[in-house]
This record gives C-alpha cells, structure tokens and sequence, in this order.
C-alpha cells in the first residue's frame, strides 16, 4: 500500500483553466510512521512527469546536520530520523516529510497521511516476545475500543471528524500495563467545497450562461474521479449526475432568478459536498418600440382577402403579450403570450364594413406600450363582381342547356310508344324552345320547327292550358351554391277554356308542356342588401320556360 506524503496540500483545480502540477511529491513504503529505530522505510519522489525520473535529488535534515544527495532512479532508503525533500527532474523542490524512528518499547502506528473516504488503520505495536492480551484505544481522551482479540482497530470510512489525538493502552500477560505515544492524526480533504459560478451573475435575459462547480484535488490523490449535479432554490434538480463540473443553460429567463447551487461526489459516493449558495438576479428588458404592420403591404387590402396584423417590438425581452385592437371597437380583436419579439393576427375573407384604424399593444410586465394606429382601407377592384356573377351566369347557362337536352330526350321518349310501323321513321318534330338571358334581356329564341303541315292539316297549339301538375324534378344542381332549379313540372292537359278547341283524347294525351323555373342566389354586402346591379344582372334567370311541341300523331290524310 502505498500513500502520497505532503504537509503542504496543494491542489489541483477541476475545472477551469489547467495550471501545471510541477511540484515533487514523497511517497512511503511501509506507509507507518513512527517505526522502530532500526527498521527501514524507502521513499520515493515523484514528479510532474508519468515516466520514473533517471536522476533524483534529496535533501535531509536533522538535528544534527544538513546533508544532500543524489540516486539515479526515484528511491531512496533511509534509517534516520528527520525531514526529506526530494526533486526530481522538470519539477520544483517537494514539501518536506518527517520520519520518526522511536527507540521505544510500545508505538502507536498510522498512516502518514490520510484524507476522506480512506480506510484508517491504527497499530499497537510492542517489541518482544511477550503477548498483549488487551488494547484499548483513547481518542481524545475517551476509550473507543477495548479487544482482547486484535491489536489493530479499523475505521473504514475516514472523515474530517475522526481528526484528533489518539493513543493506544496494551496489558501484557503478566498483568502489565504499557502506553504508547501520542498521536495526533489529521484527516486530510480528499477535495475542497465546491463553488458555485456563473459567467453574469446578473445575465439579460434570454441569454445563456455557464455554471461551473468548481473544486480542488490534492497532489496526492490526482486522479481521483467526481461527478457533479446542480441545483436551484429548494432542491429544484437542473441537471443529472455528470462527469462534468460546468453545465450550461442555453436561454436564462427572469423566473428563473433564485439561488444555485451544485454538489460534488466521489463515483463510490464516500465523500459527497454541497457548495453554498450563489443568488443569481436575470435582468428584463422593457418592451419598447412597438410597431404595426399589415400584410399585403399598402393601406389598400381588396375585400374578401386574408389581412394579416403583425405586431413587433425594437426592444424586450421574456414573455411578452400581443395584442391587437381596431378604434371603433372596445374589445381587442385577439391575444398572444410568447417569447418572441414579433407575433402575428390572420383576419380572414375581411369585409368593406372592417375597414379602419387598426393598432397593437405589447407587455411585458413593465407596462403596456401601444404601436401608431394604421389606416386600413377595405374595397372591391372595380370589375371584380361583376366578372364573379358573369361566371355564374355561365355556368348557369350550360346547366340550363344540359337540362333541355334532357327534357329533348324526355319528349322523344314520350312520343315513341305511338308510332306505328307505317310511320315515317323521321324523328318526331318536337321541337323545345330555350330561352335564354345574359341579364340585359333575351338574347332570342332557338326553336326546332317540325316541318309545314299539308293542306290537310292543322297547326297544334304551341302550349295547351295547363290542368294538372305533377312534381318530376326539384333542385337538380344543388352542387351549384348559387344557381337553384325548382318547380320542374309536367302539365297534364284536361279540358281547355273556352278560347280552346276540341282536340281527341288520343291527341291530348300526348301533348305536353314542361315548365321550368331558374332562380339564382345573389350576393349582398355585409349589411344583408343585394345591390341593383346585380339584380337586373340576374333577371333574365327566373322563370326560363322549356317548351316541348308534340305533333299530332295520327298521319295527314290523303
């Protein structure tokens, strides 16, 4: 066993800049001291270097005399008592160690040096052949063992308390009583206290910083192996067990002020630390600079757009709280809390009737700064309505064509079952009129006429009075919003007025008249009302009649 000798504890620091460790250190082997005169001890000087020196140079002296002396190699053998230094080469003279040989009859013999978490081991040893049957040891003054099996007493974890004077008492066989010399022992610290620092102890906030717990090492014990955790306030943990002394908070806020402090631990957990407490004061920015802007750019935003708030401060720092605000109104028109410099509000599809003086606010627990108001003006590009109600116009238009050639095909089908093999195999002229308007009137009529009666025949009539009427289609487009059909009916014929003619009852059941009605949905502003423009825009669009003719089925005759 060997262990480091040094009165002086110098120490190595863990964190922070690394100073060279250029000083000799002396080490024992036996480790005891004192020793019997007589007996030899070795002592060994180490340097800053790994690798055992070639040429070492040693210094003793006495009470008699001064002497010096040199050994290739790092050893040196020794027999008298008094103080050694040693240099080896590359480093300074080391600290002196002072060796003891007792002419005695009884010692009390203990590690030269021991630090925390160290086993302890203290000796009773006697000269001769005679044996102990009792030990007691005394430690400052009080009995804290007495064994009449061992002559050793072990203590297995060292600590700062364990300091003190001891002194050990053996009986012999023959009833004598033998006392040893005193011995004080120091226990050494393995590592100083931490210490808690920051790199600001007055950081800005949203800054980072670094925390280091820093201790020291002694010479003797350099690669002694820590680990480190940090602490806040009351035990609120910011960082697992770590290797490393330094941790570092990548943005400080002004909660997070309070009082830091950190531990310091051997791996095996023998000797542990705590540093004491470091207040650390994070400072806050007030807001100031407090900035409106509007998206798109430009006082004018055409209505049905999106219009985006955006809301910025030059300065301030923490959680800050948005808010935006239009003149007219008393409530705010919404809110936002972030750690952020800037924040945004979307207004969707905005009105003409939103149009106004628009401003922010922020806040940051110093006081509310308000931004400038910004005028925003809402309208619509002239034109822009009108093309939307001609698009549905048109689209109203091909539904309206896509409904008569369905109505044509409705005819033709009712028409079918009384043709007789003898007809011609011309397609029955039914002819439907269409209607149509682009909201300045009727652009005409499209008409199929069937072909001209002979002298025999008699023209039928374009539309037979109504009698019945039967439900065959109601809102057949409901994809199209804004375009509804209703009111699809199929007109039975009956008994006809008396401006009516007589017609057979074969003749009146294949005529008929099929009516439509086209109603659009017009667009109001936000106030609920439809401007005039787009009525007469729209007008030609009610009531669109789809007339189908139905020729007499009976052939001309000859």
């Amino acid at each position: 066993m060997i262990l480091w000798a040094s009165l002086l504890v110098l120490a190595a620091p863990v964190s922070g800049p690394l100073v060279p460790i250029s000083k000799s250190v002396i080490s024992l082997q036996p480790p005891w001291t004192p020793v019997f005169r007589g007996e030899i001890v070795n002592l060994t000087c180490n340097g800053f270097h790994l690798y055992a020196p070639e040429k070492v140079e040693w210094y003793h002296v006495s009470s008699r005399r001064r002497n010096s002396s040199e050994t290739m190699g790092n050893i040196l053998e020794v027999r008298d008592s008094g103080e050694y230094r040693c240099r080896a080469p590359g480093s300074f003279l080391s600290n002196p160690v002072q060796l003891i040989f007792h002419p005695g009859y009884f010692i009390l013999q203990a590690p030269y040096s021991v630090f925390e978490g160290d086993e302890l081991v203290l000796r009773c040893q006697k000269r001769g052949k005679e044996k102990m049957t009792a030990v007691r040891y005394i430690w400052n003054g009080k009995v804290i063992s007495n064994s009449s099996k061992s002559t050793d007493i072990l203590i297995p974890q060292a600590s700062l308390n364990n300091s003190g004077c001891y002194q050990c008492i053996g009986s012999l066989e023959n009833a004598y009583v033998l006392k040893s010399n005193l011995r004080y022992i120091q226990i050494q610290e393995l590592f100083s206290r931490p210490k808690v620092k920051i790199t600001d102890s007055q950081p800005t906030e949203g800054n980072s910083v670094n925390l280091s717990c820093e201790t020291q090492l002694p010479l003797e014990r350099p690669d002694t192996r820590l680990h480190f955790v940090f602490f806040r306030d009351n035990g609120v943990l910011l960082s697992n067990w770590s290797r490393s002394p330094e941790l570092q908070i990548a943005a400080i806020w002004k909660e997070d002020s309070g009082s830091y402090w950190c531990r310091a631990e051997t791996v095996t957990s023998s000797v542990h630390k705590h540093s004491l407490p470091l207040e650390i004061h994070v400072q806050r920015i007030p807001v100031s600079g407090v900035l409106l802007e509007i998206q798109p750019q430009g006082d004018l935003v055409v209505e049905g757009e999106t219009l985006v708030l955006v809301c910025s401060v030059a300065e301030g720092t923490g959680n800050i709280t948005f808010s935006w605000h239009r003149e007219d109104m008393e409530e705010s028109l919404g809110k936002k809390s972030q750690r952020s410099q800037r924040a945004e509000l979307e207004i969707p599809d905005i009105r003409e009737s939103q149009a106004g003086s628009y401003y922010c606010a922020a806040d940051n627990s110093y006081g509310l700064i308000q931004s400038e108001a910004v005028n925003v003006t809402v309208r619509s590009v002239p034109g822009n309505r009108g093309g939307l109600v001609a698009a549905r116009a048109t689209g109203g238009t091909l539904s309206t064509l896509l409904l008569a050639v369905a109505l044509l095909f409705y005819c033709w089908h009712r028409r079918k079952p009384g043709t007789s093999s003898g007809q011609s195999l011309n397609p029955p002229p039914c002819a439907p009129t269409v209607l149509l308007s682009t909201g300045d009137g009727f652009l005409g009529d499209t008409t199929r006429s069937p072909a001209s009666p002979g002298p025999r025949e008699h023209p039928h009539p374009v539309c037979p009075a109504p009698v019945g009427l039967q439900l065959l289609y109601d809102n057949v487009h409901l994809k199209e919003r804004n375009l509804v059909y209703s009111e699809i009916q199929i007109v039975q014929p009956g008994e006809e007025g008396a401006a009516s003619t007589s017609r057979t009852s074969v003749e009146n059941e294949h005529a008929s008249t099929v009516y439509s009605v086209v109603k659009t949905q017009l667009w109001d502003d936000s106030a609920g009302n439809v401007s005039s423009e787009d009525e007469d825009a729209m007008e030609g669009y009610a009531g669109v009649p789809l007339v189908c003719l139905v020729p007499d089925p009976k052939p001309p005759a000859q």
